[in-house]
């Protein structure tokens, strides 16, 4: 039996404590936060709940199976998330592929032979990945092997171009699809994860009917039932090391001794700020996670409606609306742009459209979000309190405005209303940036040589990995991936 801590209760370090706990591995979580949950997070103001950052996951059958293999399975309401596309031209509630293909020819006849281009492309990776996806028995996996050949060789094609540089392929760049379909998944995401974007966010898109903070709630609890100990209210300090390896951290000014100490924490803090020696780290290791690119953050108003449910219903018609009102001069890497939010792309999201509970009887519940440029005016006013307060409550004010679109008179049905920027995010999950995925999804600024493979280990021996930082493209799946991996590795 292994001594072992793990820094933060995200669903990583909630997996991983579970894993290692059921193994007979004492564990304990030190957990800056105040509730579990980490990006997996919730929270309530005036009876309505919000989601603190996570909305929804993919590759569900990763997912389940890791929830049935904690016995926890049953105890969770999963349930799919659908969503509605809605531009000037285009309305559409997306329930298969199928859906999305027909809306874009249905919206744009005079892109017809693009269109078909485009298509016959990406049904090429849509193929793959379906194979890829089937069960397999022996038989199968002798038929399998030349799917796979195939994906390997398609993968490497385009793990290096952009979804930007794809989607130029075949519309102009000044066009409403080439703006569109450039924007499907995370800003300019390699172009290898078209196809999966696609079917995860149309056909594998979950999310949790009573909030992810019931979801990591319930993690947290299996986690004490099988011994494990959660500590909340407790930073990390640093991680001790001793002849090169992992031995303990410092928590609250007291020393945690360990066999292995797992970061469920932002990566580049786990090494440029808590890792004791930074001797310890290869030559030009530091500078390169320093420089490194992270995931978008997110700007995020939180709305207590007095609009009933059935009401906010017959104008969303789904609980998530992507809208897109394409605005000229739109840029997600412009930091000076200080019009940026009457531009963006805004997404509406309600929890209680798939809980009642999740709002006041006859109320409702609604996020409006939209990723924001790093750093945005000198990051957000540069510390000085005042600016910071301005901007923020401009965005705010603009964004409701503009939602307004899809919820007419909007501001009169407001009962509570707050906003987070991505350094509130930063400050709560300790994501550098408030990065919403980990690292940049962008091929050209990847961190690992590629996107494919889950990284545990690190250069200080028994300092491991067990977030969706151990993968380029993060998400709630790696997020349990890499705790498996840890688990394996931990006899």
């Amino acid at each position: 039996m292994s001594k072992i801590v793990i820094i933060g209760a995200g669903m990583g370090g909630l997996t991983a404590g579970n894993l290692l706990a059921k193994k007979g591995h004492k564990v304990v979580i030190f957990e800056s936060h105040s509730v579990p949950g980490g990006y997996t997070a919730g929270f309530r103001r005036k009876g309505f709940y919000f989601e603190s950052g996570t909305l929804s996951f993919e590759s569900s059958p990763v997912v389940f199976s890791a929830m049935k293999e904690m016995g926890v399975y049953d105890k969770i309401p999963f349930v799919r998330q659908y969503s509605r596309f809605l531009t000037n031209n285009l309305d559409c509630s997306l329930y298969k592929i199928d859906d999305w293909r027909k809306a874009l020819y249905t919206a744009f006849p005079s892109e017809k032979d693009n269109l078909d281009k485009y298509w016959a492309e990406v049904d090429k990776m849509l193929k793959l990945y379906v194979a890829l996806g089937k069960p397999r028995n022996f038989i199968q996996k002798i038929i399998f092997f030349p799917n796979m050949v195939r994906f390997m060789r398609m993968y490497r094609k385009y793990e290096k171009m952009t979804v930007t540089e794809f989607t130029q392929r075949y519309f102009d760049k000044d066009s409403e699809l080439f703006f569109l379909l450039k924007e499907m998944g995370y800003p300019d995401m390699s172009a290898s994860v078209v196809a999966a974007a696609l079917i995860a966010f149309i056909d594998d898109y979950w999310t949790v009917k009573t909030g992810m903070q019931s979801w990591a709630d319930v993690l947290a609890d299996n986690f004490r039932n099988l011994g494990g100990e959660l500590s909340l209210k407790s930073r990390v300090e640093k991680i001790v090391t001793k002849e090169g390896a992992a031995v303990g951290v410092v928590c609250n000014g007291k020393e945690y001794s360990a066999d292995y100490v797992l970061s469920a924490s932002d990566y580049k803090k786990t090494f440029l700020t808590l890792l004791d020696h930074k001797s310890l780290l290869p030559e030009g290791f530091l500078e390169k996670v320093e420089k490194a690119a992270v995931s978008e953050g997110f700007f995020t108003v939180y709305l207590g409606l007095s609009l009933p449910g059935e009401k906010l219903q017959e104008f969303m018609k789904l609980p998530h609306v992507m809208y897109y009102d394409l605005k000229s001069g739109y840029d997600l890497y412009n930091t000076d742009d200080k019009d940026f939010f009457e531009k963006c792309a805004l997404w509406l999201y309600s929890t209680s459209m798939f809980h009642e509970g999740n709002a006041p009887d006859g109320k409702s519940s609604l996020m409006i979000q939209s990723p924001v440029p790093h750093h945005w005016m000198n990051n957000w006013g540069n510390g000085d309190r005042e600016v910071y307060k301005k901007l923020k409550e401009k965005a705010r004010k603009t964004l409701i405005q503009r939602a307004s679109a899809v919820i007419p008179n909007l501001e009169q049905y407001i009962e509570f209303e707050d906003a987070a920027t991505p350094l509130t995010y930063e400050r709560y999950t300790n994501n550098t940036d408030g990065a919403t995925s980990a690292w940049s999804w962008n091929p050209k600024k990847w961190f690992y040589k590629d996107g494919y493979n889950i990284r545990v280990t690190t250069p200080v021996t028994n300092l491991l990995i067990c977030s969706c930082w151990a993968h380029q493209m993060g998400g709630i799946p790696t997020a349990i991936q890499a705790p498996q991996k840890c688990a394996e590795l931990i006899k």
